[in-house]
């Protein structure tokens, strides 16, 4: 097949959106496929990749937010038509998500789109809809009801209509589309984990454990056992939260922790005063942005793997976490739930710091405990290995493509089952 994926962000933009269009479309390509990016430029970026095609954007810098996408990019269009693509992959509803269904229309060819965010979750970043929400008044609180459920959901319900299937990364999220019943086929389809990110997959085994060493000597400050959380600095993951459960832990276990924070955002400089005013900034490191290739050699060093995230809609870090062989303890939240299994790979919590720091602390100080959950946690991420994500994707695409054909030759169809269900 011949296979388009559209995008708000990519590289060298760092998150789960292009990590999981990046895997995908290699693995796919792996199986014989031929997969095209369409996705933004960005001022200073000038890095040729094949298979890669930079539409023309407004605002285009890498950080901080979505670059916008102008109304109309003819040389965008002629690639497209010139390529003559069987089936459009989608990884956001607004902006791209609109040309991409133009694009399918006017060219007969069908649009997959992966709901890959709660966006509701993501209004505090828009300050009227913040102002609104910290008010009490009758009248913002309908406000507020309107734009979440009416402007915001009602857009992306519109969307998802108009598409031949909507891949979920995870069942708690297809359940929550069944539950708004909106009129879509839907399949899960995680992000896949590619081999280097598996401890025991590793070529080099002696570099591995060589730099499992340095990165406990350069950040572990002396202290026996190593923690890791990796996450954008942001309100919707729960960092204040996670900081305040390492302050019970410290009650509990003493000074010998030690915490490395992946990751960067425009809550960090508020997080570092906030460990301050914990007094437990000498029990945490922040690491800022780590390639992504060098991310498992941090999972790999740590002992365990801290999450308090309540806006996921899939796993990728908890599991990249497992593959190195890392137990969890995550508050209980959609996708995290998906992967995440109490007394097999690591616990599940709810959001108290109490019961947080209760669970990292009986696996920190139980050998054997934490040897299982560590067995435990590889042999779930071994499900996810990216040839098989890609496989389950081929499936559902080939489905889409020949139901397309079908409808075009005036045959009808109920709705579909589709090879999807995780």
């Amino acid at each position: 097949m011949r296979i388009a994926m559209m995008t708000n962000n990519y590289k060298p933009v760092v998150g789960g959106v292009p990590i999981a269009i990046e895997r995908l479309a290699q693995g796919l390509r792996e199986r014989g496929h031929i997969v095209y990016i369409f996705a933004p430029e960005y001022d200073g970026y000038g890095e040729e990749e094949e298979f890669v095609i930079r539409y023309r954007a407004f605002h285009k810098k890498a950080g901080g937010y979505v670059p916008l996408m102008k109304p109309i990019d003819l040389e965008m269009e002629r690639k497209f038509r010139e390529l003559e693509f069987d089936l459009i992959h989608v990884h956001h509803p607004i902006l791209i998500g609109q040309r991409a269904q133009y694009l399918g229309k006017k060219y007969n060819v069908p649009v997959v789109f992966t709901y890959h965010t709660q966006y509701e979750q993501y209004l505090h970043y828009w300050k009227p809809y913040r102002w609104l929400k910290e008010r009490d008044g009758g009248v913002e609180q309908r406000t507020v009801d309107f734009i979440e459920k009416q402007l915001v959901l009602g857009v992306i319900r519109k969307f998802t209509e108009g598409c031949s299937l909507v891949v979920t990364p995870s069942s708690q999220i297809q359940k929550l589309l069944e539950e708004r019943e909106w009129e879509v086929d839907t399949t899960v389809l995680p992000t896949g984990l590619p081999d280097f990110i598996y401890s025991q997959y590793s070529d080099q085994q002696s570099e591995q454990d060589c730099n499992r060493e340095r990165i406990r000597k350069t950040y572990g400050n002396g202290k026996s056992h190593l923690l890791c959380t990796a996450a954008r600095l942001s309100e919707e993951k729960n960092l204040k939260f996670l900081l305040r459960a390492l302050a019970k832990l410290r009650i509990k276990m003493g000074d010998d922790i030690q915490l490395m924070i992946i990751g960067d955002g425009p809550q960090r400089i508020a997080l570092e005063e906030y460990s301050k005013e914990l007094g437990i900034c000498d029990m945490v490191t922040f690491l800022g942005t780590i390639p992504n290739e060098e991310v498992p050699a941090y999972h790999h060093a740590s002992d365990l793997f801290l999450f308090a995230s309540k806006s996921e809609t899939q796993g990728i870090v908890l599991l990249e976490a497992m593959a190195a062989e890392s137990p969890v303890v995550a508050v209980g939240a959609d996708g995290v739930d998906d992967v995440v299994y109490s007394g097999q790979n690591g616990y599940l919590t709810t959001e108290s710091e109490e019961e947080f720091a209760n669970r990292a602390e009986q696996i920190l100080t139980d050998s054997k405990l934490h040897r299982q959950l560590a067995q435990g946690a590889y042999e779930t991420a071994r499900r996810y290995k990216n040839e098989v994500i890609a496989w389950r994707a081929e499936c559902n695409y080939e489905q889409v493509v020949l139901e397309h054909r079908n409808v075009k030759k005036g045959r009808v169809f109920l709705r579909r089952s589709f090879a999807g269900k995780w």
